[in-house]
């Protein structure tokens, strides 16, 4: 006869394989959900464009966010992270991103908003290389699971442009 400890080892192995397999079978199933997300994100002023002291470009916005990302919750879906960021080329990169305003969705229900305010981190360039700038909004998101790998996905927003002059 197999004593307590063998018996113990063998129900808590068996535990963690179905475990696993159940684990396994969550992830792979996200593979088959197809997400309709939308958002759309509008300035409706620029409250200022100034040269800082030390020579740096920065702008505050205010700006109207709407998303319907619904279709991203799965029932393996913990949450959600969201954030809105300004794209821009200049001569010494090929991608600058500086993110404007984020958040966490936690459930399906809180999925859907809009969303009236200025942006939540400072828009900033090192150098003055904003002043009649054209640049993108850009809504990322990255669904974080109960269990599996992080999705990632984002909707580009085009057609912005800052003002030639400071104001």
């Amino acid at each position: 006869m197999h004593s307590f400890g063998h018996r113990a080892n063998a129900v808590a192995t068996f535990a963690v394989t179905i475990l696993a397999a159940m684990c396994f079978a969550a992830s792979f199933s996200d593979n088959f959900n197809s997400a309709t997300p939308t958002a759309s994100v509008k300035i409706l002023n620029i409250n200022w464009f100034q040269k800082e002291a030390n020579g740096n470009d920065e702008v505050s916005m205010t700006l109207n966010i709407s998303a319907d990302l619904s279709s991203l919750f799965t029932w393996n879906t913990k949450q959600v992270f969201v954030f809105v960021a300004a794209e821009y080329e200049t001569a010494q990169n090929a991608l600058n991103q500086v993110s404007l305003w984020d958040g966490i969705i936690p459930a399906k229900e809180h999925a859907k908003f809009l969303i009236h305010t200025t942006n939540k981190y400072r828009f900033i360039d090192q150098g003055s290389n904003l002043k009649g700038k054209d640049f993108n909004l850009t809504m990322h998101w990255h669904i974080m699971p109960k269990t599996g790998k992080m999705f990632a996905d984002k909707i580009v927003m085009t057609g912005y442009r800052l003002p030639e002059q400071y104001r």
